[in-house]
């Protein structure tokens, strides 16, 4: 999938847990994980907005795109 979701990174980066975020984005903490793991197949923009207030990032920082031939190299 050539869109990718940096959640980690940015989790990592503020020493948050997802549960704390989950919390403070009031999301369910599956939810949060599906987006996570990247196996969602789409997003909210109010969730995407929450995220991004909570984590003080834009949505770039969140998501990024990997070209398919890029994909395809690394596989």
């Amino acid at each position: 999938m050539p869109v990718t979701v940096k959640l980690d990174e940015l989790l990592y980066q503020r020493r948050m847990t997802l549960t704390e975020l989950a919390e403070r984005v009031d999301i369910t903490l599956a939810n949060l994980s599906i987006l996570k793991t990247g196996k969602a197949k789409a997003i909210r923009f109010s969730t995407l907005e929450a995220i991004c207030q909570v984590l003080e990032c834009q949505p770039g920082d969140l998501l990024g795109f990997e070209a398919e031939a890029e994909a395809e190299a690394e596989a």
